[in-house]
C-alpha cells in the first residue's frame, strides 16, 4: 500500500471509531428502547466496519 492510502485507512479507522462510541453513548442514554435498539445496531455496524477497515493493515 502507499503511504497516501496508509493515511486514508487511518483516518477511515479513526472516523468509525468515533461513530461507534457515539451510538454506543446514545444506546446507554436513550430511554426509548425502540431507539436504543437501532443506537446499537449501528455502533454494531460501525465496529464491523472498523475491524475490516482494520484487517487492510
Amino acid at each position: 500500500m502507499s503511504p497516501k492510502e496508509l493515511l486514508y485507512i487511518e483516518d477511515a479507522l479513526g472516523h468509525t471509531q468515533f461513530l461507534t462510541q457515539q451510538c454506543r453513548e446514545a444506546a446507554r442514554t436513550l430511554r426509548d428502547p425502540a431507539l436504543a435498539r437501532q443506537a446499537q445496531s449501528l455502533a454494531d455496524s460501525n465496529q464491523a466496519l472498523f475491524n475490516r477497515f482494520y484487517n487492510l493493515v
